[in-house]
């Protein structure tokens, strides 16, 4: 590699959250390494990732690929075609731009871009965050060159010879989150006296947990729980709506929690999904936590993600259809044993991997060298 050429790099995915931070975090280390390195991201159009990622800094370009939809719509005989569009648009944009290697963090727009670099013969290396590899990832192995996992036993889903267990990189800002008590107590204004609940449904909300907490929030109230909401924007209104009818100054509650630092540093106990990356903060975090394993997604990977965790005594799992009945008084049981809760909280920190966006970085400049 001429020493003198400027780097450049595509990072390819998005639709969710957990999808973004990754791939943000790897972006914001690769600068770190080497300020010059030029960063383009390729996204889907009208996602989550056209708005998050120019906001962190780095310019994006949305394809018109769609995800398939699992129920039977219309929508779905145009799959094909938006794939086959995108897919040339994601070849110009690699001609264009010539990167050094392709990075693909998941999603249905790492598809077409990944798939173009490698009829281009540019270097591929994937990052599945899953305990359980999504389909896009599975049929994008057999072109990359490297893939990034964070769970055991991935040799089911991938080429053994180019696995690398490096974890899930996480949002820098979480790793001091002990140290940001005061400050949290101050931002979200609530009593370091009471125990604080903190419930997440990922960045785009989750109607079930919405649907309990909403039911359940007098009896959360009446047991002096403080409670920290994130809702997504689906469920915001009614959510606000019923706080302020019912007059309940210990709910705090949000479409998006910018500061997750804070919410995370106030919370003593926490209920959220079993999304990859979440987990992979909330091992970083060391509180403890409910996962309620959202049943809409692929292969029902959260249930996989969930379990690495439950089998170690690291979390607890509560199903979605058994939401409704057992996740409060599954918290009020959790609270009122210090035991407890000091088991979960130190036996998911034991599952931590704090180094993964340095350990991803390095794989990605080998294959650049």
């Amino acid at each position: 590699m001429d020493n003198n050429k400027k780097i450049k790099i595509i990072i390819s995915g998005g639709g969710t959250g957990g999808h973004i931070y990754p791939a943000v975090s790897i972006a914001n280390t690769l600068k770190k390494r080497n300020p010059d390195i030029d960063i383009l991201f390729v996204g889907a159009t009208g996602r989550m990732e056209m708005e998050k990622i120019p906001a962190a800094g780095y310019k994006i370009i949305g394809l018109p690929v769609v995800g398939l939809q699992r129920r039977f719509t219309l929508k779905n005989f145009a799959v094909p075609f938006k794939f086959m569009k995108s897919l040339n648009c994601a070849k110009k944009i690699i001609q264009d731009f010539a990167p050094d290697v392709v990075i693909g963090v998941g999603g249905y727009a790492s598809a077409p871009t990944l798939r173009a670099a490698a009829k281009l013969g540019i270097p591929t290396l994937i990052q599945e965050q899953n305990s359980y590899a999504g389909l896009t990832n599975k049929l994008l192995a057999k072109n990359a060159k490297k893939i990034c996992v964070a769970y055991n036993g991935m040799d089911k889903f991938f080429p053994k010879q180019k696995i690398v267990i490096t974890g899930n990189p996480v949002r820098q800002d979480l790793f001091d989150v002990r140290n940001l008590e005061k400050e949290a107590y101050e931002f979200f204004n609530i009593d370091k006296s009471k125990k604080t609940l903190l419930v997440i449904g990922g960045s785009l909300g989750a109607r079930t947990l919405n649907t309990v907490i909403l039911k359940e929030l007098r009896r959360i109230n009446n047991n002096n729980i403080q409670l920290i909401w994130q809702t997504g924007k689906s469920g915001f209104m009614q959510a606000q709506d019923e706080v302020a009818y019912s007059a309940l100054n210990n709910t705090k509650v949000f479409d998006f929690i910018y500061r997750m630092d804070l919410a995370f540093a106030a919370a003593d106990i926490i209920i959220s999904r079993a999304g990859a990356g979440t987990i992979s903060e909330l091992c970083i975090v060391a509180k403890p936590c409910i996962l309620v394993p959202s049943p809409n997604v692929s292969e029902d990977h959260q249930t996989k993600n969930a379990m690495a965790l439950v089998n170690k005594d690291a979390a607890i799992k509560v199903n979605d259809n058994d939401a409704q009945n057992d996740l409060i008084d599954t918290v009020l049981q959790i609270l009122s044993s210090e035991e407890k809760m000091n088991m979960l909280g130190n036996n998911i920190s034991k599952l931590a991997m704090p180094n993964a966006a340095e350990n991803i970085v390095d794989e990605i400049l080998k294959l650049i060298r």
